[in-house]
């Protein structure tokens, strides 16, 4: 197999159509003239080509994809499609992990990420994400923000595995506790795992918690305690720079929702573009497994 944008879009046209989209029940009516697979490439084709904005998105495919798609949608029918699809999305990030990350190696990483949701005063009033976004402070770039945390756990190859968005007010090992259960019950970490977080997540009862899960936790030292792990500084940098990957080539800060339905739809659609890469790379065999180079043009 080849490694281009073409060939990722029908392999993960073959797989949904196969694994995912049977399991979710046609609503009643009429059928869809643009499939739930269909739906699914055009989204990751969308964030693999740099185009944050649906209204350039459609532009683009009315000019250039027209023959690919049987069907193509209007802005205001396309995000309602998206925003609807956010559980269709989430689980086909699961079936691409579960593919190439159950017995790959025993380390995980999670950390959390801010993802803002407004810059004004009047956006914070008048935004229906109001009551779930917050105020928080991201510590990495000194600055407020008004939006969400983004929790991430990851295989070694960058593969996400389990994922939330939590009010940044909300406790980081409180969220990240739940976080690991979560994959745990989903049996998406492996045997005797060993997961790799931030010094944030420090504390006897976290630990305790994520023994409970049959994981043991490392963190980097605080300082003034004793030496345990060293400041873990080269490999904690995996997952920074999964997220810079997210935030930088993939536009999870210019996902622009307006709803919770919609910012959960797109930030799984920046997500599962980044697993679909990483899980055709992982399938043919590419010297580096987390390169969109491939599939950006």
């Amino acid at each position: 197999m080849t490694k281009d944008l073409d060939t990722v879009l029908t392999a993960l046209y073959v797989h949904v159509d196969d694994h995912v989209a049977q399991t979710h029940s046609r609503r009643p009516g009429r059928p869809k003239k643009l499939t739930d697979a269909e739906l699914i490439c055009l989204a990751v084709a969308q964030v693999l080509l740099g185009f944050p904005s649906q209204h350039h998105w459609l532009r683009f495919c009315f000019a250039r994809l027209g023959t690919l798609f049987p069907y193509l949608p209007h802005q205001p029918g396309y995000n309602k499609r998206i925003n609807a699809a956010g559980p269709l999305i989430a689980a086909t990030i699961e079936q691409l992990a579960a593919q190439v990350s159950a017995t790959s190696d025993q380390f995980r990483f999670i950390d959390a990420t801010p993802i803002p949701c407004g810059t004004s005063v009047p956006t914070v009033k008048r935004s229906a994400l109001a009551g779930f976004a917050n105020y928080g402070y991201c510590t990495a770039l000194s600055r407020w923000y008004w939006g969400v945390k983004l929790y991430l756990i990851t295989t070694a190859h960058g593969m996400p595995i389990a994922w939330c968005l939590a009010d940044p007010k909300i406790g980081e090992r409180e969220v990240a506790a739940e976080l690991i259960g979560h994959a745990h019950d989903r049996a998406m970490l492996p045997p005797d795992c060993t997961l790799i977080g931030d010094k944030g997540l420090a504390g006897k009862e976290f630990h305790r918690m994520a023994a409970l899960e049959g994981v043991h936790f490392v963190r980097p030292d605080r300082k003034g305690e004793p030496h345990r792990s060293g400041n873990l500084g080269g490999i904690r940098q995996l997952i920074e720079s999964v997220y810079d990957t997210c935030k930088g080539q993939l536009s999870l800060e210019a996902h622009g929702a307006r709803t919770r339905a919609g910012l959960f739809a797109r930030t799984a659609q920046r997500l599962l573009a980044l697993a679909a890469a990483i899980w055709h790379n992982l399938t043919t065999n590419a010297p580096t497994s987390r390169s969109l180079t491939a599939y950006d043009h």
